[in-house]
């Protein structure tokens, strides 16, 4: 896909500092394969009328099974264990997820909730252990998770698997690990949860003002990039583009991606102008790191949400 002049270029392509640390090493004459990490109980359940609905995710594996031109491998997600879930969560939140109670009119209390929301948690630490052995990694997996606090639910989001798999990676002694959250919406939860953590940033683009209304400034590790209601493609564009170049000051030795695709022209729920070939960008710039990266499905609810996120899988994988 060829680059728009008018538009930043992805890091390392000369529009930003280019970084030192090589791409992964891949066959220059095909992509690279990706895994995607799904499981067909996160389609079980749906509160009518609710954007974040099964389809979101079925369709989008249809879309992937269809294609030809990234060779796919699909995994499960692996068990997440208390203990991973707790340096994230409070055991309050843990034990309030068992409850047959709504936490708001956007997140409502499904049977089965938690186990739900754990598989989500589990999507992200099978992707990011795949990102670790060289693979370009999907969570393919609902409910999203980055409004989720460290004891709070909220805006369909019930735990941050983003955020549990950043702490676990920096268990794992990486070096230094950032989350880049790309949705419309600013990753309150993220934000909250890493905080002043030491080893770890967290950057995020987003809508402001938009729900949940926080973002607007940063502070500390955490870098945020707000960009007006309507902006023109070039203006969330650049917004991206100087996030990606802090990122890359940071210099971090893996990344979570809240891959949210609600900034979308045609988004029922946002109010952003990216059109396709931005999310294939957006991809790109995240392979010129020449780190592990690995990715977590947030928003996006439009219909043409499988083809963005092939876009952005063919981007990641260098096709």
């Amino acid at each position: 896909m060829s680059h728009d002049p008018a538009l930043p270029a992805p890091p390392g392509t000369g529009g930003e500092a280019a970084s030192a640390r090589p791409a992964p090493a891949t066959d220059a004459r095909r992509p690279q394969g990706v895994t995607i990490v799904t499981d067909p109980r996160c389609a079980g359940y749906h509160h009518a009328g609710h954007p974040e609905h099964p389809a979101r995710v079925t369709r989008t594996v249809e879309r992937l099974k269809a294609q030809n031109v990234l060779p796919v491998k699909w995994a499960e997600p692996l068990a997440a264990t208390p203990d991973q879930l707790l340096r994230a969560h409070s055991a309050a939140l843990l034990e309030r997820l068992k409850l047959p109670r709504d936490f708001d009119a956007d997140t409502p209390a499904h049977p089965e909730m938690r186990a739900h929301a754990e598989r989500g948690v589990g999507g992200a630490l099978r992707a990011l252990q795949a990102a670790g052995a060289g693979e370009v990694a999907l969570s393919l997996l609902r409910p999203p998770g980055h409004h989720a606090t460290h004891d709070r639910a909220m805006g369909f989001c019930y735990l941050n698997s983003v955020a549990i798999a950043a702490l676990e990676a920096l268990a794992q002694d990486s070096n230094r690990v950032a989350v880049f959250d790309f949705d419309t919406h600013h990753g309150n939860g993220t934000e909250e949860i890493l905080l002043g953590r030491p080893r770890c940033a967290f950057f995020s683009v987003h809508q402001f003002p938009s729900y949940p209304h926080t973002g607007d400034t940063s502070q500390q590790n955490a870098f945020n990039y707000p960009v007006r209601p309507h902006a023109t493609r070039e203006e969330y564009r650049a917004a991206l583009a100087a996030g990606l170049a802090e990122l890359q000051r940071f210099a971090p030795a893996v990344v979570g991606v809240s891959a949210g695709f609600d900034a979308f022209r045609g988004d029922p729920v946002g109010e952003g102008m990216l059109e396709v070939e931005d999310y294939h960008w957006l991809g790109a710039s995240f392979r010129a790191l020449g780190v592990p990266v690995f990715s977590v499905l947030e928003g996006g609810y439009s219909r043409e949400l499988p083809e963005l996120i092939f876009a952005y899988l063919r981007g990641l994988a260098g096709a």
